[in-house]
């Protein structure tokens, strides 16, 4: 999300961008649940002494969006969980995805054939704004990105026409711009 990162501090926003478990710098593991790294960034908000900060993320960081805010209810002014997925089998590249998954054998790739598991029902615990967002080609279907979006009582879904999982988000500013402006419209 460097597009977006840039896009939000050249706006005045203060951006921070800790990398999840398994991702960026940080030293592997051998056991990997998106639970612990929603854990991780609310102990990194609890931490930095952060009052409601927006909580933004994609794929996993999305899901990890999702997940903080769920467990700790209020922690979030608002959150943007773009491709996010609430059950491993989401959309119709599926099994494509499974056969890489298998291929990487990683214990971070191996965790996303059985998570997450997210109750649709659960997800009404959100009671800050959500921005969903997926594209209209994602390996995460317009049907179960729409799902989650229906699910959160003050969400707002956006699915980008003709894009992919990653095709709005990398070295592209349409994310960014539809922060923005979800950001504005809710007076933060």
């Amino acid at each position: 999300m460097a597009t977006q990162q840039l896009q939000l501090a050249k706006a005045g926003y203060r951006v921070y961008c800790p990398d999840s478990r398994g991702q960026g710098a940080n030293s592997p593991l051998t056991e990997y649940h998106y639970a612990d790294m929603a854990e991780d960034c609310y102990c990194l908000i609890e931490k930095l002494g952060l009052e409601k900060p927006l909580v933004g993320g994609w794929s996993d960081g999305g899901i990890n969006a999702l997940l903080l805010e769920m467990a700790h209810p209020g922690t979030c002014s608002m959150i943007v969980a773009a491709g996010a997925n609430l059950k491993p089998d989401c959309g119709e590249g599926f099994e494509e995805f499974k056969a890489w998954i298998l291929s990487e054998g990683t214990p971070l790739a191996l965790m996303m054939l059985s998570e997450p598991d997210i109750d649709p029902a659960d997800l009404a615990a959100i009671k800050c704004p959500a921005l969903i967002t997926a594209g209209s080609k994602d390996l995460i279907s317009v049907e179960h990105t729409t799902l989650i979006a229906d699910s959160i009582p003050q969400s707002e879904l956006i699915i980008f026409k003709g894009a992919t999982h990653s095709s709005y988000i990398k070295r592209n500013p349409r994310l960014g711009r539809a922060m923005l402006e979800f950001m504005t419209k809710h007076n933060y």
